[in-house]
């Protein structure tokens, strides 16, 4: 009987499992099934269906979705022709980077130039093309590069001591976007007339130097000097909106040349909380300010001696060629007197973020690098003030020194240097002389409004405040530039010095402008 019970048993068990594995191999068919179809069918999708289908967190990191079309085509018939391209690129890059190198030469050398010049056997390999725009007029293209090559360059770098060192450039890296713009376009091949050519993007530009048979640090300041030169060189010679014109049909160009779009009212105010370098006392802060870094368009600040907050109140102005892809740059040096300065922190402006006509007061963070996107270190900030003013805007603008004129004083003085273009009844020499003659005069009313989460001052857990203009819990430092322009504003301020607290202020601006008397 136990016989027939465990047969029983052990079919049953049997049948079971049996019919268990069967399910099981089905599910598993099944969802192999679907996991084909599922790949069959992303592989039907473009780039812009999945990203519709699945959202960024979908993804994992390393997944990036270019813009640009892959370019595998190019790279291969460019290593193909590479040694003869190589020939004709090394003799056209050095006739032009090589003026630009004498133009950033150091002040402690006498003489730069190149020797040698040979891109190498390695091919750059470009990674992406996107066409921005495309018109009756033009065409432009964006050719994404990446370069890790094996070149033969050689500096002669001779000192004002009489000193001549061969510098060789090796281990370069570089990755960035090129722009390409075709333009005009014309009926007769190759269809556009002239080729402008652009570094758009610099993601990475990284080499070494080292002196043939020498040491580079066997000379103080050489290393770090020609590395800023050439990265400078380089960077302004072809970056955007630098370009480069290369003519292919006879014509007329100069439209496609770089010309000024405006001018930038830089007010430098101060800087607070800066790093002390020294040893003994205080840094000696100066600033340092472009938006091109050419020598004769870099603008640099009185010294504060022995100063970590320096006020400046100092004002500049520079020339816009594109403020929409343009920055203003600023550099806040340690003064060393015979040897180098040492840079205490830096800041940058995106000139598209600013209003034409409106100023701007902003306070910027100062980092080591703005190549580092992540630097929390506090180095201190710099206090700007700045106003833009494109060409063009003179037609919305009254003679400045007309009678009866609406505006202020400063107003004036401001709008006649960002006209760009000498008003009909003042010649721009008449009009430098006028800015020199006025005299800024005004009476300026405060209004005290209210004040916000003052610091407790009392043992009674309260404060007691009253304002009195010359001391303070906290304080305020405004400039007048605003009110000036404006005439009129009301704004809450954080106090500086205090834990915390706000003051709501109230000020209104009526000028009472002089003139000297002059003879011109």
């Amino acid at each position: 009987m136990s016989f027939v019970v465990g047969l029983v048993v052990g079919i049953v068990v049997g049948f079971a499992l049996i019919v268990v594995f069967v399910r099981s191999e089905n599910a598993r068919s099944k969802l192999r099934t679907d996991l084909a179809a599922t790949v069959a069918a992303f592989a039907r999708m473009t780039v812009e269906d999945s990203r519709q289908l699945l959202g960024p967190e979908y993804y994992p990191s390393w997944v990036v979705f270019s813009q640009r079309q892959k370019l595998n085509w190019l790279n291969s018939h460019l290593t193909k022709i590479w040694p003869y391209v190589n020939e004709a690129a090394s003799e056209l890059i050095k006739s032009s980077v090589e003026p630009t190198l004498e133009q950033y030469r150091p002040i402690i050398l006498s003489s730069l130039k190149f020797s040698k010049f040979t891109l190498g056997t390695v091919a750059p390999q470009f990674t992406g093309v996107s066409i921005l725009e495309s018109d009756s007029s033009g065409v432009t293209m964006e050719l994404e590069m990446n370069w890790d090559g094996n070149p033969n360059i050689v500096l002669d770098v001779k000192t004002r001591l009489g000193v001549s060192l061969p510098v060789q450039v090796k281990d370069i890296g570089f990755t960035g976007v090129f722009r390409l713009i075709f333009k005009p376009l014309v009926e007769e091949l190759p269809c556009f007339g002239a080729v402008c050519y652009s570094l758009r993007q610099k993601k990475k530009f990284d080499f070494k130097l080292k002196v043939i048979g020498g040491d580079i640090t066997s000379i103080p300041g050489l290393s770090g000097a020609l590395e800023d030169t050439i990265h400078n060189a380089i960077e302004d010679s072809i970056t955007w909106p630098v370009r480069k014109i290369v003519p292919i049909l006879p014509g007329d160009y100069s439209d496609l040349e770089l010309k000024p779009s405006g001018t930038l009212e830089v007010k430098l105010v101060q800087a607070k909380d800066l790093t002390n370098k020294d040893f003994i006392g205080k840094s000696d802060p100066y600033a340092e300010l472009y938006i091109r870094p050419l020598r004769e368009r870099t603008k640099t600040s009185k010294i504060i001696s022995n100063d970590l907050n320096p006020i400046w109140n100092e004002h500049y102005e520079f020339v816009v060629e594109d403020a929409s892809t343009q920055h203003l740059y600023v550099k806040i040096f340690d003064d060393e007197g015979l040897q180098a300065s040492e840079l205490l922190g830096c800041a940058q402006v995106q000139l598209s973020e600013l209003e034409p006509g409106k100023v701007k007061d902003v306070w910027l963070k100062l980092v080591k690098d703005l190549e580092v996107q992540r630097d929390n270190k506090y180095r201190g900030e710099v206090h700007l003030e700045l106003l833009y003013c494109p060409y063009g805007m003179e037609n919305s603008f009254t003679n400045p020194f007309a009678k009866k004129v609406e505006m202020t004083t400063l107003e004036r003085v401001l709008k006649s240097s960002g006209n760009g273009i000498a008003d009909a009844a003042l010649t721009e020499r008449e009009v430098s002389q006028k800015k020199r003659e006025v005299i800024v005069r005004g009476v300026l009313s405060v209004t005290v409004i209210s004040a916000e989460d003052l610091p407790v001052v009392d043992l009674m857990g309260k404060a007691d405040p009253f304002v009195v203009l010359t001391e303070y819990i906290g304080r305020c430092i405004l400039t007048l530039t605003r009110v000036i322009l404006e005439g009129e504003y009301r704004e809450c301020f954080t106090l500086d010095g205090a834990k915390s607290g706000r003051l709501n202020l109230s000020l209104k601006w009526v000028p009472q402008p002089i003139y000297r008397d002059s003879q011109w």
